[in-house]
């Protein structure tokens, strides 16, 4: 089956809230995503700020023939690391968090009881300056098959209709 069309239909998704990149994207990924969220609070005037909170996500997305372990590690590690390295730690900052959306024909065993296992997760200043939560989800165009760690089961949503 080929994955072109399931591929696109899903990051258009991410395109109305999302800068969404095709081109130019950090190998292996095939897209890229960013979103960026800043809030504050005010007291009367705007120089008076309550608070303020900056989250950011940084979603990559793969398509692929056969998902196997080694690929998934290679991919695990390659995301987190990516997104990771964007993160700027301070004051106002809440969260950034890291998710992996891969796309492929046929997914091992292996990969399958894998996916649940893979989790990561980084506070910073003992969470003063925020977090980092990483989520993902493999799905089976074949079979209509969803594999995802327990971060990423709010993205089944997303992607159970593709198929």
């Amino acid at each position: 089956m080929d994955l072109t069309q399931p591929f696109e239909k899903l990051v258009s998704r991410f395109e109305a809230y999302y800068d969404v990149k095709r081109e130019d994207v950090t190998p292996p990924f095939d897209a890229e995503a960013e979103f960026h969220s800043h809030d504050a609070q005010f007291f009367l005037v705007r120089s008076a700020t309550i608070s303020e909170a900056e989250s950011h996500e940084y979603v990559y997305f793969v398509k692929r023939d056969v998902l196997d372990e080694d690929t998934l590690r290679t991919l695990d590690e390659k995301a987190w690391e990516e997104g990771i390295s964007h993160v700027n730690p301070h004051k106002d900052h809440r969260n950034s968090d890291v998710s992996l959306i891969i796309l492929a024909n046929e997914i091992t065993e292996g990969a399958a009881a894998l996916v649940p296992k893979l989790r990561h997760y980084k506070s910073y200043q003992f969470s003063l300056q925020g977090w980092s939560q990483y989520r993902l989800i493999a799905v089976e165009s074949s079979t209509g098959r969803i594999v995802c760690n327990r971060q990423g089961k709010d993205l089944k949503k997303l992607v159970s209709d593709i198929f």
